[in-house]
C-alpha cells in the first residue's frame, strides 16, 4: 500500500471517530436535559406538594371554621339563637330539664333504662321536656364526636320533635353508643347510619344532607356555649323548678326506673 492511501485511510478513520464522538456528545447532552428537565419537574411537584401540606396545614378546623358560620336554627327551637328545645304537650304545666352530652357513658345508661319512662310520662303530658346539650368530653377525651352528633340532633329537630328523640334515644342506644375513649361519634356517616333506624330520618335527603354539610354546626356550639354557662358540672343532670332531681341517696340523677318515678312525682308535687 503507498503511503499515500495509508494517510488517507488514517484520516478516513479519524473523521469517523471524530464523527463518532460528536454523535456521543449530542445524544449525552441530550440525555442530560431530559435528566435535568425531569428533576425539575420532580422538583416543581415535590414544591407544589409540600406547598398545598402547608396550605392544607394552615386552613382552621371545620370545628373552628364552624365558630364563623352563620347560625341556623332548627325548626321546632325557640329562643334568640334556636337553643331552647322544649318538648311535649303544650298545656303540661311542669318542665324537666335535661342536661346530657352524646358521648357521655353515664348518660347512655340513663336513656337506656329511664329514658322509656320519660317518655312515656312527655306522650302522657304529665311534664315537658327541656333539652340543653353539652360537648365537655371532646376536651377531656379528645376528639369532635360530641359536637358533631349534637350537630345531627339539630337536623333531626328540623324534622320533628319525635324525631329528635327517637333519635336521641338511638345514640345512646347499647348497639350503637361508644366508648367514652372511642370517638365513634365524629364519623358523620356512622351517624346517618343510625338515624336509619328512626323511622322519620330513614332515608331522609333533607336530614342527611344536613348532618353531612354540617348545616347545624353553629348550633351545636352554641347550645354547648349554653350549657357552660348553666353552671351544671355533669351529666345526666335533671333539674325541675330549678331543682336538681336525684337518686336521694347521693346528688346523681336517678339511674332506674322506679329511683326516678319516685323523684319525679316528688319533683312535681313540690
Amino acid at each position: 500500500m503507498s503511503s499515500r492511501n495509508s494517510q488517507a485511510n488514517k484520516a478516513a478513520a479519524r473523521d469517523r471517530l471524530r464523527a463518532e464522538r460528536e454523535r456521543e456528545a449530542k445524544k449525552a447532552k441530550a440525555r442530560r436535559q431530559v435528566i435535568v428537565a425531569v428533576s425539575v419537574v420532580a422538583a416543581l411537584a415535590v414544591m407544589g406538594g409540600a406547598g398545598y401540606l402547608i396550605k392544607e396545614a394552615m386552613k382552621p378546623s371545620a370545628w373552628t371554621a364552624a365558630k364563623d358560620k352563620t347560625l341556623v336554627k332548627p325548626a321546632n327551637s325557640s329562643g334568640k339563637d334556636g337553643t331552647t328545645v322544649v318538648i311535649g304537650k303544650a298545656d303540661a304545666k311542669k318542665t324537666l330539664e335535661m342536661y346530657e352530652d352524646p358521648r357521655c357513658p353515664i348518660c347512655s345508661q340513663f336513656e337506656q333504662t329511664v329514658g322509656p319512662t320519660i317518655k312515656k310520662d312527655v306522650d302522657a303530658g304529665k311534664y315537658k321536656i327541656q333539652f340543653i346539650g353539652a360537648t365537655f368530653i371532646d376536651k377531656g377525651s379528645p376528639g369532635v364526636g360530641s359536637k358533631t352528633a349534637l350537630s345531627a340532633l339539630g337536623a333531626a329537630l328540623n324534622v320533628s320533635p319525635e324525631a329528635f328523640l327517637d333519635y336521641k334515644s338511638a345514640l345512646y342506644s347499647a348497639k350503637y353508643h361508644p366508648e367514652e375513649t372511642e370517638d365513634k361519634f365524629k364519623d358523620r356517616n356512622y351517624l346517618i347510619t343510625i338515624a336509619g333506624t328512626v323511622p322519620a330520618l330513614k332515608g331522609n335527603a333533607g336530614f342527611q344532607k344536613a348532618v353531612k354539610d354540617g348545616t347545624y354546626d353553629k348550633w351545636a356550639l352554641t347550645m354547648s356555649d349554653k350549657f357552660d354557662s348553666s353552671g351544671v358540672q355533669g351529666t345526666p343532670t335533671l333539674k325541675m323548678d330549678g331543682k336538681k332531681i336525684t337518686d336521694g341517696q347521693s346528688d346523681n340523677a336517678p339511674m332506674d326506673a322506679a329511683t326516678y318515678a319516685t323523684a319525679i312525682d316528688k319533683a312535681l308535687n313540690g
